[in-house]
This record gives structure tokens, sequence and C-alpha cells, in this order.
């Protein structure tokens, strides 16, 4: 079983328990919408979802659950569409409950990543895309030492509004280590 411990936070391989938690625990963030809204959560979809993590965990993705230190699994983070040849991927994050976001948890849950993903995995590049009305993305983002590359202009339709879908990466000689 993978761990990775973070500051207030660790990360570890998902359970089919911990994808029926994090699916029943999200709630939608109706002020600052960062994704289409999904109604009909449901344990069958949750248990769709491990299924589907199962398949790919290794061979396109490593997605880990992001816990509290107590125990409590509040959401996941992936590493995801890994190009071996190209040595890159994209990273991708999301926190259930509301109380859990814009604490610093999927912050720590990215620099976790990013130093498993360029020191474990040998990658060399790693992206992230968010939508430019996700401010604590954005942040968290910026904050792990990912650049701003690129904006697609009205790239996401969400909620009657077109969007710009921004593109960031980082590379291995910019990653900054904790602790350094």
């Amino acid at each position: 079983m993978l761990k990775l411990q973070g500051k207030d936070i660790y990360l570890a391989t998902l359970e089919r328990a911990d994808c029926r938690k994090i699916w029943v625990d999200f709630e939608y963030d109706f002020d600052n919408p960062s994704e289409p809204l999904n109604i009909g959560h449901s344990i069958e979809k949750a248990d769709g979802w491990f299924d589907d993590i199962q398949k790919a965990q290794g061979k396109q993705n490593v997605r880990l659950g992001i816990f509290l230190n107590g125990g409590t699994v509040i959401g996941d983070v992936a590493l995801q569409d890994i190009d071996k040849e190209n040595r890159c991927c994209s990273v991708g994050m999301g926190i259930a409950k509301l109380e859990n976001r814009s604490r610093g948890y999927g912050k720590q849950a990215i620099k976790l990543m990013l130093q498993y993903g360029f020191y474990h995995l040998g990658l060399e590049r790693i992206t992230a895309n968010t939508l430019e009305t996700n401010i604590g993305g954005r942040k968290s983002l910026e904050q792990s030492g990912f650049v701003l590359e690129g904006t697609e202009r009205k790239a996401v339709y969400l909620n009657g509004e077109k969007l710009n879908r921004l593109n960031y990466a980082i590379l291995k000689e910019e990653y900054i280590p904790a602790g350094k």
C-alpha cells in the first residue's frame, strides 16, 4: 500500500469504502463552481468509479485518497494520462466537502504528488488545467510552482456561461521539494 505523508494530510491507496465516502460527501460549490453539477451521486456510481480507478491504477494513472492525519478520507488526487515515453502527465485533485477546501490540504496533496511523480516515476513535466473562476485551484497551483502557460478562451460552458480554461505546467527542474 502506497502512503505519502504530508503535514496535515497523507495520501494512500483508495479502497472501495473510501470512494463511496468521497462520493456521498461531495458538496457542490454554487458560489464558486469549477465543474458541472453532477446530480445523482449513488453508491453504484461510486463503485463504478472505484472499478475504473483499479483498471487504470499504475498504468495510465496513480490515484490516491487524501486523508486527514486522523484517518478520514476527504478527497482524491491523481497523476493522470501518464506518458512514460515523454515523461509527462497531468495532475487533478478534488476535495469532497466545502469545509475542507481552502485549508491547504489540496496544496499539500499536489506537492506530495509532484514529489512522487518527479522522483519515483521519473516524470519531467506535469500539467494541470483549471477554470479561470477557480481562484483556490489557481492559487494552489501557483504556490506549488506551476507556471501559467496558456489560456483556452471560452473553452468550457458552465452554468450558462462560457469560461476560459487555464493551462499550467511545472518542470522537474522547477520543482522545490518540501523542506528546501
